[in-house]
């Protein structure tokens, strides 16, 4: 996993509640073993008709938001089926960093585990900053390690990471890498 201490990033406003794994990532696009090549199939009926081409009435789709890495949601953002392919495409998209007033727990956790920062701040934030970046490119500097968050008028906003969390982002490891720090104690084990 890709360690990540700081971000600074366009923002993508997806001014929507209650978006789904489904939404996210559908489920006729999971067939692939690896967590790689989800990003083209990203929220997939929002951004493209029956026949592939992109809807040009979908956000996304449009030039100004070519490059985001941070998605604003609405409320309870990743519920439905517990899929991991969800953040596997949000990040082969591009995003490394979701604000949203809630999340799904096993998303929550499945976007931690894959080097994704889920922040969960008010409504109230998120609606200053929707309007923002509905209006005109914005960007956020995330500081993971003092977490805070930095908008372009120099607003500085404190958001919380569980402790544990937070240091295997800065450090990049993953559940494997974790496991790995404790190769000697493994081998000495398996000697016996």
């Amino acid at each position: 996993m890709e360690a990540i201490k700081e971000h600074k990033g366009y923002v993508y406003p997806l001014n929507r509640t209650n978006i789904d794994t489904d939404q996210i990532i559908p489920k006729q696009f999971l067939k692939r073993i690896e967590r790689t090549g989800f990003g083209q199939f990203l929220f997939y009926h929002w951004r493209f008709d029956d026949k592939g081409n992109k809807r040009q009435n979908f956000a996304l789709n449009k030039e100004a938001y070519k490059g985001v890495t941070i998605l604003l949601a609405g409320e309870n953002f990743g519920c439905g089926s517990s899929r991991e392919h969800a953040p596997w495409a949000l990040l082969d998209y591009g995003f490394r960093v979701i604000i949203a007033p809630s999340f799904a727990d096993i998303f929550y956790n499945n976007a931690l585990k894959n080097g994704i920062i889920p922040i969960q701040l008010d409504e109230e934030q998120i609606g200053v900053w929707m309007k923002q970046a509905e209006e005109a490119s914005m960007t956020l500097e995330i500081d993971l390690v003092n977490q805070r968050i930095t908008d372009s008028a120099g607003n500085n906003i404190s958001f919380e990471i569980p402790a544990y969390h937070k240091e295997k982002l800065i450090n990049g490891w993953d559940e494997i890498a974790l496991t790995l720090k404790h190769e000697d104690k493994i081998r000495a084990y398996e000697v016996r």
